[in-house]
């Protein structure tokens, strides 16, 4: 899938601390918690709870966020649906990042089991 250069941009420059508590207000609102949330984000970026936290206020972009991090060697076994576009064809690899961490967060608040969204 091809994503307008526009949209990449935009993208690419949202700090992920705008982000984050929206994906903090989705899996709690299903009865998830923060702590399964930096979880996930953990097993996909290789940050822990404090590099999650210094990107967080040091405000760093989407685009050098995924930069930064080390994505695990299993992300490819993320496949579905997000916002109508299948993450899994999505040609952008920081957009095909941001696709994988918004599938993991909507898999966490649609209750799938902890074991089974981190692939294990």
């Amino acid at each position: 899938m091809k994503t307008d250069d526009a949209t990449l941009r935009r993208v690419y420059a949202m700090p992920f601390a705008t982000v984050y508590p929206l994906y903090v207000n989705k899996v709690e609102r299903k009865g998830r918690t923060t702590a399964e949330l930096n979880e996930v984000i953990t097993w996909l970026t290789g940050f822990d709870d404090d590099e999650v936290d210094k990107h967080i206020v040091a405000g760093t972009s989407y685009e050098d966020f995924f930069a930064d991090a080390h994505l695990n060697a299993n992300a490819s076994l993320i496949t579905g649906v997000v916002c109508g576009v299948r993450v899994e064809d999505v040609e952008d690899p920081v957009m095909q990042k941001v696709r994988y961490l918004d599938k993991l967060v909507d898999e966490l608040a649609n209750g799938r089991p902890l074991a089974k969204i981190l692939r294990s």
